[in-house]
């Protein structure tokens, strides 16, 4: 089965718009009022005393700057909306594909998950973690010390099934001196949806899942 890796290019081309959009509307609002403002003042000005014309230029200097930033940052937000679009468009032909993601895994109580483990160098023994949503450790399954796909049964420490819901998996390595370090589990599951939001593109994967498109370090053509 073949298995290609991602590219960079998913993490480059998904810049936030919330703020963008915010310093745009904002800019936006200022340049209306800075706008009614010096049209009244302009309006009002009495004929005999009329508006110094040194303060005039620097009156419509500044509208000037403020309506260019406004304009500025509208394109800005038509920009990082489009370049979204286009990296969603991009990644439209990964529906149907398993993407290898680093997240948590569903569990429906029965099934075994294959997930990819890789122990740090030097280890000399490994440990599989398993979290609650909560965040509290419901198994430690010690796992060979080698690279490559591990079954995850879904038991806890007494051997008996987990309850359904998402887990949170980890590799602890263990060298004879003590801990190395933990590392995040990945596994491959099935695209079943790409969307863009607000932070850029997400992958809605079949196990209910979503992440965010620059997770993503390899796809696949599925299993079946």
């Amino acid at each position: 089965m073949a298995v290609t890796a991602t590219t960079s290019t998913t993490t480059t081309t998904t810049p936030t718009t919330t703020a963008a959009s915010s310093t745009a509307a904002d800019n936006k609002k200022n340049y209306e009022t800075f706008l009614k403002m010096m049209t009244t003042q302009i309006k009002n000005q009495d004929p005999l005393n009329p508006m110094d014309a040194d303060q005039l230029a620097v009156q419509l200097a500044t509208f000037s700057q403020v309506e260019q930033q406004t304009k500025t940052n509208d394109l800005l937000s038509q920009m990082v909306s489009q370049t979204n679009l286009g990296a969603m468009g991009q990644m439209v032909g990964w529906v149907g594909k398993e993407a290898k993601v680093t997240a948590p895994v569903a569990f429906d109580g029965a099934t075994p998950i294959g997930v990819e483990l890789q122990p740090r160098t030097g280890a000399t023994k490994t440990v599989l973690v398993a979290k609650d949503g909560a965040g509290n450790i419901v198994s430690q399954t010690e796992v060979a010390v080698t690279p490559g796909t591990y079954e995850w049964q879904g038991l806890d420490n007494e051997g008996d099934a987990l309850a359904k819901g998402k887990y949170t998996l980890s590799l602890v390595s263990y060298s004879a001196t003590g801990e190395l370090g933990t590392d995040p589990v990945s596994y491959y599951q099935r695209v079943s949806e790409v969307r863009s939001s607000g932070s850029g593109v997400n992958l809605y994967l079949a196990n209910g899942t979503e992440v965010a498109a620059s997770a993503v370090t390899a796809i696949r053509e599925a299993a079946n």
